[in-house]
Order: structure tokens, then sequence, then C-alpha cells
């Protein structure tokens, strides 16, 4: 059984970032021995092997964060020397100012944002001095936005699948955008789905083991996971950053 295996970097790395946060020692993935482990659980699969493993992000804006590029670099060079993944599929950020409300979180966890309004002891008056209770506080915020890692992703799986260039899928993403690429790759063969947050999975992403083409399976990581399935440090010229 030959197995194709999309990477969303972000949603990879942001799931990793809400399960151990700063601390180090998780960030230098190996997702080749990370993946080899997680198809190697699976029962349901008949002698699962490696066909290709896409790799999608986009790169830091040097600009912006001229650490976070170079540590960046590193590690897709890292993965590139070391054959932990057979392509790096590249989007794009795009910057720009955003006005928005001022908001707050909600008093529950799942709850809408609350928007911010004026109130005492914090209100806005009018140019003659009257009080403008519910006011909504305007802020300018700098925006980024990684462009395009869903689209690559959903490219790649829909041109292996149905070219029939692998027989099986693994969608390491917790990205409900993706409802539709996946429901149509588990039409034609079994599809694994990787949450890399540990939490719920996106409803869309949810379904049956059973439909379509039928062995799907859905698994979250943990902790350990990142953990267990590092780099080697060196990875052939590029070492693993501080902190990392």
């Amino acid at each position: 059984m030959r197995v194709g295996v999309y990477v969303d970097g972000y949603n990879l790395y942001y799931g990793g970032r809400h399960q151990l946060g700063k601390a180090p020692g998780w960030r230098w993935l190996d997702l080749r021995a990370l993946v080899t482990t997680l198809i190697a659980e699976q029962r349901c699969w008949s002698a699962p092997a490696l066909q290709r493993i896409a790799y999608c992000t986009a790169r830091i804006d040097q600009r912006l964060n001229p650490s976070g590029f170079i540590e960046q670099d590193a590690y897709l060079k890292a993965l590139v020397t070391t054959a932990s993944v057979d392509l790096v599929e590249y989007g794009k950020y795009v910057t720009g100012i955003r006005n928005r409300p001022l908001a707050v979180k909600g008093p529950r966890p799942r709850s809408a944002p609350q928007v911010v309004t004026s109130q005492w002891p914090v209100m806005v008056q009018s140019t003659l001095g009257s009080p403008l209770p519910g006011a909504v506080f305007m802020v300018s915020t700098l925006h980024q936005e990684e462009k395009g890692t869903d689209v690559n992703l959903a490219t790649h799986l829909l041109t292996d699948v149905l070219s029939r260039s692998v027989d099986a899928a693994v969608v390491i993403s917790n990205d409900s955008d993706l409802k539709l690429p996946v429901r149509r790759a588990r039409q034609v063969v079994p599809v694994g789905h990787v949450n890399p947050r540990g939490g719920y999975f996106a409803g869309d992403l949810t379904g049956e083991p059973t439909e379509g083409a039928g062995g799907h399976w859905w698994r979250k990581l943990t902790p350990a996971d990142f953990l267990d399935h590092q780099l080697p440090d060196p990875a052939g010229n590029y070492t693993r950053p501080p902190g990392w």
C-alpha cells in the first residue's frame, strides 16, 4: 500500500505550540519518523509504505521577523537534507494594516469575542463634550496572513489520489477548509486524518471509517509524538536553533 502524506506546516506548528508552548525539544520535528509511527499503528492498512511526503508551508517575512526567518530556513533545509520530506511546497505571506474593533475573549472557552465599547471609567466624548456610551474603539493592527498552504495541500492530495499515484493518504491538518478535497479523496482511497492540536477534530473533517473507499482513521497528536520524533542534530550542515 503506497501512502502519500500531506502536511500543513503551520497547522502542525501551531498544534505543537498549543500542546507544548515555548518549551524546547519539539520543533526540530522529523516528519518521516513521525508518520512512520502513525501509519504503523493502523491495523486496518495492509503493508503501508511511504510513497511521498509533501510539506506545505510559507516563508516567514524576513523584514518583520529576521530571527524567525533564519530558524525556519534552517529547519526547512534540514528536512530536505535528511529526506524527512520529499517536497516542500511554498505559499506566501501577505502583510498589511487592518482597522478592527477592539475586542476581548468571550466569557466561555468557545463563546464569541466581545467588542469593547465605551463606558465608565473609560468613556468617549463628542466634540461638544457629551458622553457617547456604547461607542466602538477601533485600532489599526499589523495583519499577516499565510496564503496558499491549504490550496497547495489539496492540490497535491487530489492529484496523487485521482492519478492513482498512491493507494492511501494521510492529511496532517485540522483546517476545516480542507473539507471538500478530503471528502473527495475518501471516495477513492483510505485516508488517515491527523489533528496536530490534540483536541476536537474540526467538524467538517470528521466522518465514518467505512464511507467511500473505507479504511479511514483519525488520530490526535500528543506531546510525546512531537518530543519522540526529532531530527538528528546536526542534520547535515544544519543545527537545531537555540530554544528549539
